[in-house]
């Protein structure tokens, strides 16, 4: 039988992985559980990505590359006039009351690199988009410290459940703006 020429299965393969991480987190992540979910043989899911760590470092490449993409993508960041804090603090309200699932997904993916090393690069590079995007309008000190700060405002409430407060994240991000 001729092998049939399929040009998106590779992407297919990610999409699929990010959806498995997404139900059953990164434990439930096999090439099986994603070759399946992908709808392709198990043997296209390790053709592309020999290690579980190389499927999941296109995953996660591919949520960093959506977020920095999403948030690239608000004007806002280049208009010297819009006050920085306050919108900062309404995109992650925005990120915080809507489909949280997203969000989880990718922190999960970000903070895999915790235990895998191979990871870290792509993680860093993530930080690294959006500290580049908010030093536009700042120094490159604050834009990190302000990407430290926010991922410690989204985490509080997705790990304790309790609501986000978006005054608190626009005060705490003000003070170091300012």
């Amino acid at each position: 039988m001729a092998r049939r020429w399929d040009p998106e299965r590779r992407q297919r393969i990610i999409d699929a992985a990010i959806r498995v991480v997404a139900r059953a987190g990164i434990a439930g992540l096999s090439h099986r559980s994603v070759a399946a979910e992908a709808d392709v043989p198990l043997g296209s899911t390790t053709y592309h990505f020999a290690t579980l760590d190389d499927l999941l470092l296109a995953a996660l490449r591919q949520a960093g590359e959506d977020f920095a993409a999403t948030v690239a993508a608000r004007r806002s960041l280049s208009d010297p006039d819009t006050d920085l804090a306050a919108e900062l603090a309404a995109w992650m309200g925005e990120w915080l009351r809507g489909d949280r699932s997203r969000l989880e997904l990718e922190y999960e993916l970000y903070l895999a690199a915790l235990r895998r090393p191979a990871l870290r690069p792509v993680a860093a590079e993530w930080a690294g988009v959006l500290a580049a995007l908010l030093a536009r309008r700042t120094d490159t000190v604050t834009a990190r410290a302000l990407v430290a700060l926010m991922d410690g405002i989204c985490l509080e409430p997705l790990l304790t459940g309790r609501p986000y407060d978006e005054d608190y994240a626009r005060d705490a991000l003000a003070r170091l703006i300012a």
